[in-house]
């Protein structure tokens, strides 16, 4: 479903990605973890076609759209759902009318038929009945399942999450986790999930990929991944495990 071929984001003389390739399954999520500025925000903003690759080629399916133009590449994205890391919501707007953003935009569709999927997907994500609330009424992680309930409305084939839990308690960021598996399990959609959150990688992913400095230093399963001896991997779980030691005090 998604494929990168020796893709390099180079910003001034500084590579923000540096010849990465990897391919993920239909159907398979992915979960992205390194340090900051490792380039894992980078990487989503190629896939989703927001910047373009100095050097390399990104497939979408069958589309390669490192060379596209943008109404070309906003075909493509019609297959693709993005969650952001704080929500992205429009203040000014209720739920329901964020989660029919989409809708609106790129679908001719009658008013009764958005309200249906509207309505569909919140329930979907355990908001039932919150059309009319507004943002500011929300919750960290009502905001989260809202992006998603928005994501999810144009039924895309891929969905991208750029730190589904951050802010989020820990209570909430295992919520969050629940749904992105639940969701993956019900529509079938292939994920590629940016965090920094070691336990929640292991917990909804098929396999994680390491970045640092912009390098894929490590692609494996979850159960290899835990196992590898490289000496970054092992940094980076050292380093998780003291920040879950210092906020659990």
């Amino acid at each position: 479903m998604i494929r990168l071929e020796d893709v390099t984001k180079t910003f001034a003389s500084h590579d923000a990605v540096h010849s990465v390739s990897f391919c993920v399954e239909d159907g398979e999520t992915l979960a992205v973890i390194g340090g900051s500025g490792s380039g894992k925000s980078t990487l989503l903003r190629l896939i989703i076609g927001l910047i373009r690759p100095t050097s390399g080629r990104i497939w979408i399916g069958d589309a390669e759209i490192s060379q596209m133009s943008e109404a070309e590449l906003d075909v493509v994205r019609l297959k693709m759902g993005m969650v952001f890391q704080y929500s992205a919501l429009f203040d000014s707007m209720t739920v329901g009318e964020n989660v029919a953003f989409g809708l609106r935009e790129h679908r001719r569709l009658k008013e009764s038929e958005i309200e249906r999927i509207v309505r569909e997907k919140l329930q979907l994500v355990g908001l039932a009945g919150s059309e009319r609330m507004m943002p500011g009424e929300l919750s960290g992680g009502m905001k989260k399942r809202v992006s998603l309930a928005r994501a999810i409305a144009i039924d895309p084939a891929v969905i991208l999450y750029d730190e589904p839990s951050s802010g989020l308690d820990p209570i909430t960021s295992a919520k969050i986790d629940d749904l992105i598996i639940e969701t993956q399990r019900k529509l079938c959609v292939t994920s590629i999930v940016v965090t920094h959150d070691m336990a929640s990688a292991c917990r909804i992913a098929d396999r994680i990929a390491m970045l640092d400095r912009g390098e894929l230093i490590a692609l494996d399963t979850v159960e290899r991944f835990r196992k590898l001896e490289d000496p970054r991997v092992r940094a980076f779980f050292r380093a998780v495990e003291m920040e879950e030691k210092e906020a659990r005090i």
